[in-house]
């Protein structure tokens, strides 16, 4: 049992050799120690103060970056809107062109084949003239006494003649 149970000359000695290494750790080594952990968890409280204003920072950016995403889909619809637009404008503008070019290709080709027209006219009539200065001619120039004999003459050159 003497073991379990401490002298009081020991404690004594080791009270003595606690309370001088006490004293010599505070006069040399507490103000050291007390001075490291103040500027530890002044650097950890500043730390996170900086971390706070970074978060603040990054949720603004955030923000901004989101308006300037919101800025450029509607810059973007805007454009599409725009390009849509002119897209239809030139197609409208095309196809009004390409009536206006129709309408003047049918007139052109009605007043072609009007002309035509007119000239195949006068060439027949200028044919039908020929023909009939040269049923004349030939009539004239052939006397003869009976009626009958003429109308067969005159049947008989009509068949002559051939149209073109």
């Amino acid at each position: 049992m003497d073991l379990l149970t401490p002298d009081l000359g020991l404690f004594i000695w080791n009270l003595l050799a606690f309370l001088i290494l006490f004293f010599i750790l505070k006069k040399t080594a507490w103000k050291p120690i007390l001075k490291s952990l103040n500027e530890r968890e002044k650097g950890i409280s500043d730390s996170l103060a900086t971390a706070e204003k970074v978060k603040a920072e990054m949720a603004q950016l955030k923000s901004e970056n989101e308006a300037l995403l919101a800025k450029a889909r509607e810059e973007r619809a805007a454009l599409l809107k725009e390009a849509r637009d002119t897209k239809d404008k030139i197609i409208n503008e095309a196809k009004d062109q390409a009536k206006l070019e129709a309408g003047k290709i049918i007139t052109d080709a009605r007043a072609a084949i009007e002309q035509q027209k007119m000239a195949a006219i006068t060439e027949v009539k200028n044919q039908v003239g020929n023909l009939v200065i040269e049923v004349s001619e030939k009539i004239l120039r052939r006397e003869l006494s009976n009626k009958s004999e003429q109308e067969k003459y005159i049947k008989d050159l009509a068949n002559e003649v051939k149209l073109n």
